[in-house]
């Protein structure tokens, strides 16, 4: 058993922008969360934690995985609440980066931190062991640093960095708890200024800024080279820093200048004469609407220097270049763009090399090993591969001697040589056995922390490879598999983003029925996100345009007889669910036994938008639904409307949380934080319901509907939103459809129908909608644009 950390009460320290998002997804996941701050100097004495509680409602991307949650932070200050924190088992600091204000604070709290908990400062780059001098000596030893990255609920890195008087026990604990309570991936860090994750981002970043400069180039053109075109986000480069806050990328400049005098590369440790001279207008970037880029009406202008005023923005990457970024052997890319004269190409290879150069340098002195660095890049920055992977994947020994050939020539940013250990016959850092690590001069293997073991497939690092387990059954559209002596089986999509075809649906039957012969539950699972992105629309599409009907209205009931047979399979078919489940692969996971979402799980039964209507029974289970909760007699139509909302306007959850406020997800649905240990727990579940003695529920022959009336009603409210030009008149026919099938058709209010009743609706009307012209426009609109068309 892992050195658990029992947090049942936690407290954040600084209701700012980190504070304020820390205690958000603190909140998220089931902990009690006493928010802290300053006492107002009038009115309410917790009037400025209040202030930022309500404003978490409104920050976009949203910290709260639902609004709701608001209301369950408790707000204090220190002036009267300090009393509060001898509940807590957690006490996150998060105020201003200033060691003074800091070590005030901790002589203040200490008295009031209990015996048994860990005091963690959310520092972006002070050191903690300076941090650790003012606190008592009992507290020395349950105190370290975690940087969370911004905005923590969403990105996956979480830096802890012990101080030396940490507990063993204490990192291991808040690593277990930070890694399946709030799901992050953990790097342990050296206690280095800004760490890890900042220390090599921000230099790459102040190395793009020079060579900028260097090569002529505009900011557009180098975001266009620096994002998506070599594997890192759309924001790239100066986007980036318009979204940190120019005036906080000067700060964290200023501090590697002052912390790093010893820098091999201190002399690039100042802002540019730009950077400064924007900050001087207070165009701080977007919090100020100015800043390298900003908008003119729906324009992007960017900063020209050369005209010092904005000009339109472009950014194309020359047709050259664009070609060598597109070769698919990293070795031959790498020599192409080194090889090249174009200054866009010249600009990437040099980016890239000084980004080698330094992080080699200083992997001893930052970090364990090499993965630790390329995980912080990946989990803090979203590379797609981080420094090392980049790489050995160009070949490690013939990258080291361009580098090497460079810093001779003085063609790189520093003259520093490399580490003797970049030449001692390696072929890369990343091997079987392990990550390398110049401190011990050996492979280091992954973690031992027990927590890890529930990551059936860690994110998995260059040449890392894990079992993909015994293959069970294939076909065309899915994989049946499952591990060794394991007596949960597992379904994986092998189609494009997981769409569901014939293949996949004859697929799946197949698979349950093995399943219910040699296992004791199914798990349906994808190894990458999405879930489903639902039904194919081209095969649809193909069976519309032959004219093939009858096909078409085979594929829908094919499509409903699958969901069936995952609702009525006499296993327990479990859905585990993480990024998108659209449409048909929303309607599966309403069909399973138990569903399992990762947090970050986007929900939606958006047929309405191609101008059809779920018809792969989320309809007929929603009716099944809503006259489970109304009972005999009730009032069905008021267990419909917030469904019937949900698929006429094709929501999608922007949580689990939401999902389960849609109607989309049951209240017995299980929401699990770490998307890696999604799988683990989806298993568990399955086989939690296996050993109870599991059987498929009956067949729903009694369900009660909201008929005639009910179907009257939700048009009146359709009737309203048509004249107020909300909804065109294609929207209305789709919505009157959807209304009339959840409703149970045109029937008596309180009629009983069965299952069959409800599907053999459901395919009635989606083969009618299926066949107007308006209907085919969306889905055709939607196949070639990947966007929703509005006729």
């Amino acid at each position: 058993m892992s050195n658990q950390l029992l947090v049942r009460r936690a407290a954040v320290l600084g209701a700012g922008v980190m504070g304020a998002q820390i205690a958000a997804h603190l909140t998220n996941a089931g902990v009690d969360t006493v928010l802290f701050d300053l006492a107002a100097k009038e009115g309410d004495p917790n009037g400025v934690v209040a202030k930022a509680i309500a404003n978490l409602t409104k920050l976009s991307p949203a910290p709260l995985a639902s609004k709701a949650l608001a209301e369950r932070l408790t707000a204090a200050n220190y002036d009267t609440g300090l009393e509060q924190l001898r509940d807590c088992d957690l006490v996150i600091e998060a105020i201003a980066e200033r060691m003074d204000w800091k070590q005030d604070l901790y002589k203040k709290i200490a008295a009031y931190v209990p015996a048994h908990a860990v005091l963690a400062s959310n520092t972006s780059g002070l050191g903690i062991n300076k941090l650790a001098e003012v606190l008592p000596e009992e507290l020395r030893h349950r105190f370290l640093g975690v940087h969370f990255f911004n905005p923590p609920r969403y990105m996956h890195l979480a830096e802890l960095i012990p101080a030396k008087t940490t507990d063993a026990a204490v990192l291991e604990g808040l690593e277990t708890f930070l890694t399946t309570t709030l799901g992050k991936g953990v790097v342990i860090a050296k206690d280095t200024p800004n760490f890890i994750g900042n220390r090599i981002g921000v230099f790459s970043m102040l190395a793009a800024m020079h060579h900028t400069e260097q090569f002529g180039l505009g900011f557009d053109t180098v975001d266009a080279l620096t994002g998506p075109a070599i594997g890192r986000p759309k924001s790239a480069t100066f986007r980036t820093a318009d979204v940190v806050g120019l005036d906080t990328m000067a700060h964290v400049i200023k501090t590697m200048a002052d912390t790093l005098p010893d820098d091999p590369w201190h002399a690039y440790f100042q802002a540019p004469k730009w950077l400064s001279a924007l900050i001087g207008k207070g165009a701080l970037g977007q919090k100020t609407g100015a800043g390298v880029y900003t908008k003119k009406g729906k324009d992007i202008l960017v900063l020209d220097l050369a005209a010092q005023d904005y000009r339109a923005s472009a950014g194309e990457l020359d047709a050259d270049v664009a070609g060598l970024l597109k070769e698919k052997d990293p070795a031959k890319k790498f020599a192409a763009l080194r090889a090249s004269q174009h200054p866009q190409a010249q600009f990437l290879w040099a980016v890239f090399r000084d980004s080698f150069h330094y992080s080699a340098f200083h992997l001893e002195s930052i970090a364990d090993t090499a993965r630790d660095v390329d995980f912080a890049m990946r989990w803090g920055y979203g590379w797609s591969l981080g420094p090392f992977e980049t790489w050995q994947a160009a070949g490690w020994k013939q990258v080291a001697e361009w580098i090497a050939e460079d810093i001779v020539a003085g063609k790189a940013m520093a003259s520093a040589p490399l580490p003797n250990w970049v030449f001692d016959g390696r072929d890369g850092v990343h091997d079987a056995k392990g990550s390398y690590s110049p401190g011990r001069n050996a492979q280091v293997p992954r973690s031992s922390n027990p927590v890890y073991a529930r990551q059936r497939f860690p994110d998995a690092l260059l040449g890392e490879k894990f079992s993909q387990g015994r293959t069970v059954y294939e076909n065309d559209g899915i994989r049946l598999w499952a591990d060794e002596g394991d007596d949960i089986a597992v379904i994986s999509f092998k189609t494009k983003m997981h769409t569901v075809n014939d293949h996949v649906l004859n697929g799946i039957q197949e698979a349950i029925a093995i399943a219910e012969k040699q296992f004791k539950g199914v798990v349906i699972w994808q190894p990458k996100e999405p879930f489903s992105a639902g039904a194919d629309l081209s095969g649809a599409l193909g069976l519309l345009q032959a004219g093939d009907i009858k096909g078409f209205e085979a594929m829908v009931a094919n499509f409903q007889a699958t969901s069936q047979r995952i609702k009525y399979a006499l296993v327990p078919v479990v859905a585990a669910v993480r990024g998108l489940a659209l449409g048909g692969g929303c309607e599966f996971q309403m069909h399973a036994a138990r569903s399992v979402f990762a947090l970050e799980s986007y929900i939606g039964l958006v047929e309405a938008g191609v101008g059809l209507l779920p018809a792969g029974g989320g309809l007929k289970e929603f009716a099944v639904r809503a006259s489970e909760a109304a009972g005999p007699g009730g009032d069905v139509f008021a267990q419909l409307k917030t469904a019937f909302e949900s698929v006429a306007m094709g929501k999608v959850s922007t949580s689990a949380f939401e999902a389960r406020e849609l109607k989309l997800a049951r209240d017995s649905d299980a929401v699990v934080f770490n998307a890696f240990e999604l799988l683990h727990v989806a298993k568990a579940q399955a086989r939690a319901l296996a050993e109870s003695g599991y059987r498929p529920p009956l067949p729903a022959r009694r369900i009660q509907v909201a008929g005639d009336v009910g179907i009257a009603t939700f048009k009146m409210l359709l009737v309203n939103m048509l004249e107020g030009r909300f909804i065109s008149p294609h929207d209305y026919e789709i919505a009157s459809r959807i209304a009339t099938v959840i409703c149970g058709g045109e029937i008596d209010r309180g009629s009983l129908v069965d299952e069959e009743w409800l599907l053999k609706l459901e395919r009635e009307h989606f083969v009618a909608l299926a066949q107007m012209p308006k209907t085919q426009e969306r889905i055709a609109h939607m196949l070639k644009t990947g966007k929703p068309l509005r006729n």
